[in-house]
Order: C-alpha cells, then sequence, then structure tokens
C-alpha cells in the first residue's frame, strides 16, 4: 500500500492557513469595496458628507460609495471621465463646479434632485444633455450611492473636474 506524501488533515491545515491569509490580505474586496474607493478616495470606514444646504451629514460606507462608483461607470463616465464634462468642458464635476451651481449641487439633496430633474448650471431651465434617472430606472438608495461617489470624488480624487489628472 502506497503512503501519501501528506496527511488529509495536515492538508486541510494548510489549505485553512492559506485561505485565512487570502480573506485577511483583501478585506475590502471580500467587503465588496472597489479598490479605487479605498486607494484613491481613502474610504475605508463610513464618511460623513454633507446631505443638505442647511448642513445635515449622512453617513456612507466604503460599499456604499462603491455601488455609486459602479453605477457611474455604467452611466455617467461616457461624458464624465474623470470628473470632466465632455458636453460642456466648461462646466466640469469639480466640488467648486458643483458648489457655483444654482441650486448649488454639493449636498447628497440637491445632486440627487438633479438626477431626477437635470437643469442647466443656472438653474433656468431643464437640460437635455444629462439624461433624467426616474425613479424606475434607478431607486432613490441609488441615485444616493451615485451621489455619494461623485461627492467624494470631487473632494478627494486627485485630478477629479481638472485638467490636471
Amino acid at each position: 500500500m502506497l503512503r501519501p506524501l501528506i496527511s488529509v488533515p495536515r492538508l486541510l491545515t494548510i489549505l485553512a492557513a492559506c485561505l485565512s491569509a487570502m480573506l485577511v490580505s483583501l478585506p475590502a474586496r471580500a467587503a465588496g469595496v472597489d479598490p479605487y474607493v479605498v486607494r484613491y478616495l481613502h474610504v475605508t470606514e463610513p464618511i460623513a458628507l454633507k446631505f443638505d444646504e442647511q448642513g445635515e451629514t449622512r453617513l456612507f460606507s466604503p460599499t456604499d460609495v462603491s455601488k455609486g462608483k459602479q453605477l457611474f461607470q455604467k452611466h455617467c463616465m461616457s461624458c464624465h471621465v474623470g470628473g470632466a464634462t465632455l458636453p460642456n468642458p466648461q462646466v466640469s464635476l469639480s466640488l467648486q463646479a458643483l458648489q457655483g451651481a444654482s441650486p448649488p449641487r454639493d449636498n447628497i439633496k440637491n445632486l440627487v434632485a438633479y438626477f431626477r430633474e437635470p437643469m442647466l448650471y443656472d438653474g433656468s431651465e431643464e437640460s437635455y444633455v444629462c439624461r433624467r434617472i426616474s425613479p424606475s430606472w434607478m431607486s432613490e438608495a441609488e441615485v444616493t450611492d451615485l451621489a455619494a461617489f461623485l461627492l467624494t470624488a470631487a473632494d478627494k480624487a486627485p485630478g477629479w473636474g481638472t485638467d490636471s489628472f
């Protein structure tokens, strides 16, 4: 009878150690957090973002911001690469530009309102450059996560909405 090179209990111990090492070394991946969100936006725990013009805040987890990034990549990136606005290069998605819009789009509530009914930068009339995001297309939670990603990127991503990538 042939003797195995390694015993089954020892093999299971080695496999368990390897699996544990993989899970420990990839906590963000295992939790559904996009590596970009961790590396460039520095979101590793819940962050408080400005919710409305009165200064109220709301917490967003790294997973929420990652979901928003996925939505941005899927639906917005063709016109807003790196926070630029290809159809109107004078109005980027930089934090300064978002603050200068009327009403200011530097908070979750106003940004979600803009997604639901896009207006020109000065707020004077409806804009047809961005698509309206109806509730049948994206839920309130989804557009809120999208806004959380955009505001976080505008605040923290190197070169976001500028010419210096």
